[in-house]
């Protein structure tokens, strides 16, 4: 008789896939202040986009990916300018307002909402363990940002606009779930930048004017930023929604401030102190929490006593 595939692979790979997206995600924090200073956070945006948008295209070739469906398009649109457009743009204004921590840390109040609309508009189920993990991480994103945050000299506009920001993320992870149930991850995230770079297209003036006079490190940071935590990022992270709820993802994404302190201390020698990784601890502590599942407890067959009267015994 043969045995049935082991299944701990395929519930491996949407954690794998989770992970390659936290980690490039992070790193986009640090590559969007490089860039920051040589390009405009439009013009920025855009050439992101249309990097994403060139390799993605390459993929659906080489792989053969046709059009989503059309009813896949509705949700693929929206997604497409709240998320690969709206919040580009505004995250890219706000880390020139503010450090990439407290940007981390304000963008990170995304994960609530998504929980929050995908409870209300998704039906997602909102269990206790991921409450606690929710609050937890948190807790040590709020940490991590007011550790960094220079003892609280942030701009408001910088923080006004990340919140800008997580809204427009929250409601582009809740838009975009639905069209997963009929698109594949790599067409929702293709077509999705695609739009997203079409709504930026007024800054392509932008674009061409400061990449003339950009350092070759800010375009490089620029091209990083489209093939890295676009591209690929945007396309595990919709192949491991596409296997979960929009609140277990969302969650898994607080441990991104604790990984941008990292990234900063690598790349830019900035040591963090004992409360940020303190801070970044609570972060991932949080993921783990949320990420978990009850135990559950088997209940065993009715036993009948010796008197008649049923026994019943629970393993734990």
């Amino acid at each position: 008789m043969k045995k049935p595939a082991d299944p701990a692979p395929h519930r491996l790979l949407p954690v794998a896939a989770a992970v390659v997206t936290v980690v490039l995600w992070a790193s986009a924090f640090v590559s969007i202040r490089s860039a920051g200073d040589a390009y405009s956070p439009g013009a920025l945006a855009l050439g992101r986009l249309l990097s994403g948008a060139l390799v993605l295209g390459l993929l659906c070739a080489v792989r053969r990916e046709g059009l989503p469906p059309r009813s896949a398009w509705r949700g693929i649109a929206m997604s497409g300018v709240l998320w690969f457009g709206f919040y580009m743009v505004v995250l890219n204004w706000g880390e020139q307002q503010v450090d990439a921590g407290t940007a981390a840390l304000v963008v990170n109040v995304g994960p609530l909402l998504i929980a929050l609309l995908g409870s209300r508009l998704l039906g997602d189920p909102m269990p206790p363990r991921l409450l606690a993990g929710m609050a937890v991480s948190f807790a040590g994103a709020v940490t991590v940002g007011l550790s960094m945050a220079g003892g609280g000299g942030s701009s408001v506009l910088g923080v006004v606009l990340c919140l800008l920001a997580a809204v427009a993320y929250a409601a582009g992870v809740v838009s975009q779930k639905p069209a997963l149930a009929r698109a594949s991850a790599l067409q929702a995230t293709t077509y999705g930048c695609l739009v997203g770079a079409v709504a930026c297209l007024p800054f392509a003036g932008q674009l061409v004017h400061q990449a003339a006079d950009a350092p070759l490190s800010a375009t490089l940071n620029m091209v990083y930023l489209g093939v890295f935590p676009t591209a690929l990022a945007f396309t595990t992270w919709a192949y491991a929604l596409a296997r979960t709820t929009a609140s277990r993802m969302g969650a898994t994404t607080y441990a991104v401030p604790a990984l941008v302190v990292l990234m900063s201390w690598l790349a830019l020698g900035e040591v963090p102190g004992p409360v940020t990784l303190a801070g970044g601890v609570l972060c991932l502590a949080g993921v783990a929490v949320s990420r978990s599942r009850a135990r559950a407890r088997i209940r065993a067959p009715r036993i009948v006593t010796a008197a008649g009267e049923p026994r019943s015994e629970q393993v734990p």
